[in-house]
């Protein structure tokens, strides 16, 4: 199993609108940059994701979700009317991929972007890294665990 981070914004889509789905399981599209399409394609059935919101007021992570199925292609790309739309993605040659996840567990507080910073052992993880703006990022099975002992 690998372990992820994918960054939301709440207020476009976040771990509520997650859990509000049937099954609580929905389809993580509107990825636009390379890099985060590329680890998406790494992505396993039976991977964990962290959950974390961004562009708030205390951005962090809030929970954890699974992929349920693999890397496919992003129809919101083919659709002119979605802001997601990429004229040079066709379905007959996609540029651009999503997974399916499901809502595992919602946290019972943040673990705020503040806490993870401070921790020497998290030193490593991208989404502490200055500058790092990927929506999709690896977690090692270290920090995973280090992580929820914040809990």
């Amino acid at each position: 199993m690998n372990y992820w981070l994918m960054k939301t914004e709440p207020s476009v889509y976040g771990i509520d609108d997650l859990a509000a789905q049937p099954d609580q399981t929905d389809h993580w599209d509107g990825i636009r940059n390379y890099q985060a399409r590329n680890y998406m394609r790494q992505m396993k059935k039976g991977d964990r994701v962290f959950i974390y919101h961004s562009n708030v007021k205390e951005p962090g992570i809030v929970g954890i979700a699974e992929v349920v199925r693999e890397a496919y292609p992003d129809f919101t790309a083919w659709d002119p009317e979605s802001k997601y739309y990429d004229p040079k993605s066709t379905p007959e040659n996609p540029r651009w991929d999503m997974v399916d996840v499901r809502l595992v567990e919602r946290f019972p507080r943040t673990i705020t972007l503040e806490e993870l910073k401070a921790d020497p052992e998290l030193a490593d993880m991208k989404v502490v890294q200055k500058g790092n703006r990927l929506s999709i990022t690896p977690v090692t099975e270290a920090q995973w665990r280090r992580i929820l002992s914040k809990l």
